[in-house]
C-alpha cells in the first residue's frame, strides 16, 4: 500500500474535496476518455447521485462539474477565468474543452440532480455521458468521488484503483497498518518521516520531493494568511460572517499583556484553522488535509508550532507533513477519509490524527509516541456525524476544524507525557471508525438530512 504525500495533500479549491474537486477531476478524466474515443461527440450530459445530489448545490458540485467539462482542473484553477467561462456556457449552451470541438451542454437540462437513485459503489456517485448529433449516448462512464479529491471509475472501484496498482513498484517500507509501521521503524531505526521519505523517493527525486512539500506548506500558509486578512459574509445564503479576521486582530492586540489567560493559545489555534475553512467555504485555494472540509486542522497545528512553540524550525516542516501523510494513508487504506462514507469522524477525526502525529514528531516523539498521539486524536472524534446546515461547508464545519486542531495539540502533548505504551492501538481506533461509519445512518453522512442540518433554521 503506497499513498503519496501528494495524494494526501492536494492543492485544490473549496468548498469540498469530494463534492467540488472530485467532480471536476472526474469530468477531466471523462474528457480524456472522449479524446481517445473513435466516436465524434456532439453533446455532454451529467447526472449526480447520492450525496452529490443532496448537497451538490451547497458544495458547488454543479459548478465544478460544468467547469470540469469545460476543461478546468483544481490544480490550475483560475477564479476569474472560471467566472467568464460559466457566463459564456450559460449563454451559448456549449462547452469548448481543449482538443475537442465545441460540445452542446445546457446546464439547465444536461446537469441532473437525481435524488432517487443512489449508485451502489459509493455515496458520491456521478454518471457522465457523451451523445451524438441525434442525442444518442455514444460514451458513458460512472465515477465515484471517494474523498480527499480521489476519484475512481466503476471498474476501478470493483477491481482496484491506480493507487493500488502502483504497488507493482515496491517501496522499502510497505507498511499497511500502524503495527507494521512500528515494527519497521524498530527494525530499521528510522523515524516514521524517514521511512515515508524513503518510500516517496522511489517515485520522484529528492529535489522534486522537497519542492513539492515546500509548495504544500506555502499554499497552506498563504491560505491561513488570506483568511486572517479577509472579513465579510460567506456565500451560500446562511449569512455566516467570517470571524477569523476579527479574532486575530483582538489576539494581536492582547499580545504581551500580563493578564492574558493561558487558554488563549487555544484561540490562536482555532483562528488559524477557521481562517483556512472560511477560505474554503468561499471557494478559495486550499490544500486537502486530507479533505477540504477538514483542511484547517493540519495547517493550524503546524502554524501553531512554528509561531508559538520555542525551538520550532521551518527546516522540520517536511518531517511534520511526511509523518502526517503516513498516518493519513493508514486511515484511508483501512477505513475512510470521506464524510459521505463515515461521517465527520473520517474527515476532522482523520485530520486531527494526522496533525497530532506530525506535531508529536517535530516535538521529538518516538514512533510509538507518534502512533499514540494519532490514536488519542482519532479516538476522541469517533462517532462524529457530518451534518452541514444547508449542505454548506460552514456550520458546523468551520468551528469544528478549530476544535480539531486543539484536540490534535492536546493529543500530541499527552502522548509525549508517556513512553508510547498505551491501551488502544491506532489500528483498533481506525477499524472502529470504519465500523462506526458503516453502521451510521445515512442521514448523518453528508446528506444534510439529519443532525444540525435539520435542527437549525437555514433560511
Amino acid at each position: 500500500m503506497f499513498l503519496s504525500i501528494f495524494d494526501m495533500f492536494k492543492v485544490g479549491i473549496g468548498p469540498s474535496s469530494s463534492h467540488t474537486m472530485g467532480p471536476m477531476v472526474a469530468a477531466a478524466r471523462f474528457l480524456d476518455l472522449l479524446r481517445a474515443s473513435p466516436f465524434t461527440a456532439h453533446g455532454l450530459r451529467a447526472s449526480l447521485h447520492g450525496s452529490l445530489a443532496f448537497t451538490g448545490v451547497g458544495h458547488a458540485t454543479d459548478r465544478a462539474t460544468i467547469l470540469g467539462l469545460a476543461g478546468f482542473s483544481p490544480e490550475t484553477y483560475d477564479h476569474a477565468a472560471a467566472e467568464t467561462a460559466l457566463a459564456t456556457i450559460r449563454t451559448t449552451r456549449q462547452v469548448t474543452p481543449e482538443g475537442l470541438t465545441p460540445l452542446a451542454f445546457d446546464p439547465q437540462t444536461d446537469l441532473i440532480f437525481d435524488y432517487e437513485l443512489t449508485l451502489e459503489g459509493h455515496a458520491n456517485g456521478m454518471i457522465l455521458y457523451a451523445t451524438d448529433a441525434q442525442g444518442d449516448v455514444i460514451l458513458r462512464e460512472t465515477y465515484y468521488s471517494i474523498g480527499g479529491g480521489f476519484v475512481v471509475t466503476e471498474a476501478e472501484h470493483q477491481g482496484g484503483t491506480k493507487a493500488a496498482e502502483a504497488q507493482i513498484k515496491p517501496v522499502p517500507f510497505p507498511f499497511q497498518s500502524a503495527a507494521e509501521m512500528l515494527d519497521m521503524a524498530g527494525q530499521s531505526g528510522k523515524t516514521i518521516a524517514q521511512m515515508k521519505r524513503a518510500n516517496e523517493l522511489v517515485f520522484r527525486g529528492p529535489r522534486a520531493l522537497d519542492d513539492g512539500i515546500a509548495r504544500i506548506w506555502q499554499v497552506m500558509s498563504d491560505c491561513i494568511d488570506r483568511g486572517l486578512a479577509t472579513d465579510g459574509i460567506l456565500p451560500g445564503g446562511l449569512n455566516v460572517r467570517r470571524r477569523a479576521h476579527s479574532i486575530h486582530q483582538a489576539l494581536k492586540a492582547e499580545q504581551g499583556l500580563n493578564l492574558t489567560a493561558p487558554h488563549t493559545v487555544n484561540d490562536w489555534m482555532s483562528t488559524y484553522a477557521m481562517a483556512v475553512n472560511e477560505e474554503n467555504a468561499a471557494g478559495g485555494q486550499v490544500v486537502t488535509a486530507p479533505t477540504n472540509g477538514a483542511a484547517g486542522v493540519v495547517p493550524a497545528t503546524l502554524r501553531y508550532w512554528l509561531d508559538h512553540v520555542p525551538g520550532a524550525a521551518p527546516s522540520r516542516i517536511p518531517e511534520f507533513l511526511l509523518t502526517a501523510a503516513a498516518i493519513g494513508g493508514l486511515v484511508k487504506h483501512n477505513a475512510s477519509i470521506s464524510g459521505a462514507e463515515c461521517g465527520c469522524q473520517a474527515e476532522v477525526g482523520s485530520a486531527a490524527a494526522m496533525a497530532a502525529a506530525g506535531l508529536a514528531a517535530v516535538l521529538g516523539a518516538s514512533p510509538e509516541q507518534v502512533e499514540n498521539a494519532a490514536e488519542i486524536a482519532l479516538e476522541h472524534h469517533l462517532g462524529m456525524t457530518c451534518d452541514p446546515v444547508k449542505g454548506l461547508v460552514q456550520v458546523p464545519c468551520i468551528e469544528r476544524n478549530g476544535l480539531g486542531a486543539i484536540k490534535a495539540v492536546s493529543a500530541a502533548s499527552l502522548a509525549l507525557r508517556g513512553d508510547g505504551r498505551h491501551f488502544v492501538p491506532l489500528d483498533a481506533a481506525i477499524e472502529t471508525m470504519r465500523q462506526t461509519g458503516q453502521d451510521m445512518n445515512e442521514k448523518y453522512k453528508e446528506t444534510s438530512l439529519g443532525g444540525l442540518a435539520v435542527n437549525v433554521p437555514n433560511c
